[in-house]
């Protein structure tokens, strides 16, 4: 009869068949047992409930240079792994982890096979047997320097989530916020919680395809050499807010892979919008400084005090305006103890930008054409006020646009005007208007002081051409 008796589904051993332990898929459980020691990124050593050393992984002796061969078996660490004067008191320490609950958290200075001295950080816990008593420790130990480095790297984290003054939002390879830090949720005008795993579109208005090419690059290629400053409009309840903010970002690569797995990008950003406008309002001023200096410079040279008047206009216009105009009270000028209402006063067209291709500004003879403006018209208003007057048709459909400059009698692509008065010698000499299409925002009250310092040298001009009988 054979040796291994088998009959339908069941096995039996025969006496000729030693009895295997095996693991899953066949693995014998003290080779998964070592496979899993030897894997385990600490040092790990065992003791018996006799301080014999039972269980020797590689991270142990990678740190300290014996091998599993020369450690296994020693009745505790004295002469070898400790020094004799110091052992009774880390046995000690280590071995009452078998009364104690949990784990025991301790340091100490081992020796290494060559001599030397490590400082190590060790967690020690009692081993239980089949009855519930304590029949060993086990005791997982690593460099004090490696562990310190990871608590700093944990501290680290959990600081920039919780207490950084810059937003700190990781994105995940969908790019989708993941985490997202006190600082960060507050620019986004959201929680914490609520951003998660929302599209960045449904937090930004404008910028977002900036910023998620951003971070698309940086999952491709890498983190940038250098912050970026990105332009965007964020969402919130009383209506979109725009912000500067100066990014910095990192890729978040898996570190327990072979080859680099994505995780995702970390994002850093501070918010540097005022700083911006300050930055941005220093050149504006700075190049509308230069060119007033220009236009001075060009309008010393012309014969005609008219064609001077030109000069500043058309230098004014560079970056400012797409239109501007030149209306002169009729009659010379208004002076201001003669009490006649704007709606009583006619303003003659004297100058203009051509609308048609660009080029310099034309002069409509000595004589002008009169303007017919209706009543309340912003140059109508300008004298009045003997100050300047800002006008805009807003956000309306082109076709009302296009109405409201043809009323105004300005070119009609124009949808937002500044008026400045035109004053020399305590008089008005008249009104210039400066228009906008489109394409640039309505002018402010810096872009108000611009234009009256340009109002300023076009009306000596006008004023020196008048007393120069013309010419």
């Amino acid at each position: 009869m054979s040796a291994s008796r088998r009959s339908g589904t069941t096995d039996e051993l025969g006496p000729d068949e030693p009895e295997r332990d095996d693991g899953p898929e066949g693995v014998g459980g003290s080779d998964l047992l070592a496979a899993l020691l030897d894997g385990m990124d600490a040092a790990l050593c065992a003791f018996d409930a006799d301080g014999v050393l039972t269980h020797w992984n590689r991270e142990a002796e990678r740190i300290l240079g014996w091998t599993a061969a020369e450690a296994v078996g020693r009745q505790g660490l004295a002469g070898w792994a400790v020094r004799s004067a110091d052992a009774e008191e880390v046995e000690g320490r280590l071995m009452s982890a078998m009364q104690a609950p949990g784990r025991q958290v301790n340091e100490f200075a081992l020796l290494t096979k060559d001599g030397g001295r490590v400082l190590v950080r060790t967690q020690s816990a009692a081993v239980r047997g089949p009855d519930g008593k304590p029949a060993g420790v086990y005791c997982a130990f690593s460099e004090v320097h490696a562990q310190i480095d990871l608590e700093r790297s944990i501290a680290l984290s959990e600081a920039l989530f919780e207490d950084a003054s810059w937003g700190v939002v990781l994105v995940d390879a969908d790019l989708r916020p993941a985490v997202v830090n006190s600082h960060a949720a507050r620019a986004l005008g959201t929680g914490r919680t609520s951003v998660l795993g929302r599209p960045l579109g449904e937090l930004l208005a404008q910028g977002v395809e900036e910023l998620e090419a951003a971070l698309t690059h940086v999952l491709a290629e890498g983190a940038p050499p250098a912050p970026a400053e990105i332009w965007v409009s964020v969402r919130t309840p009383e209506g979109n807010l725009r912000r500067c903010w100066r990014s910095g970002f990192l890729r978040l690569a898996s570190p327990l892979t072979e080859e680099p797995v994505p995780l995702g990008v970390g994002w850093l950003f501070q918010d540097v919008t005022e700083a911006k406008q300050l930055e941005q309002e220093a050149s504006l001023l700075r190049f509308r400084a230069q060119q007033l200096h220009r236009a001075a410079r060009a309008a010393a040279e012309c014969e005609n005090p008219r064609d001077a008047a030109t000069v500043h206009l058309d230098f004014a216009l560079a970056g400012f305006a797409d239109h501007a105009l030149v209306d002169r009270v009729a009659g010379g000028s208004l002076n201001d103890a003669d009490g006649v209402r704007a709606t009583a006063v006619r303003l003659i067209r004297v100058a203009a930008t051509p609308t048609g291709a660009p080029g310099p500004s034309l002069l409509t003879g000595a004589a002008g054409l009169p303007v017919r403006y209706g009543e309340g018209h912003p140059a109508l208003q300008c004298v009045e006020r003997v100050g300047s007057v800002r006008a805009s048709i807003g956000t309306v459909p082109p076709e009302q646009a296009r109405e409201w400059a043809r009323a105004r009698q300005w070119p009609l692509d124009a949808v937002h005007a500044l008026c400045a008065v035109l004053r020399s010698r305590g008089r008005t000499l008249g009104v210039v208007t400066f228009l906008r299409g489109a394409g640039r925002s309505q002018f402010e009250r810096s872009d108000s002081i611009y234009a009256e310092d340009v109002a300023v040298r076009i009306a000596a001009a006008l004023d020196l051409a008048e007393a120069a009988g013309g010419k």
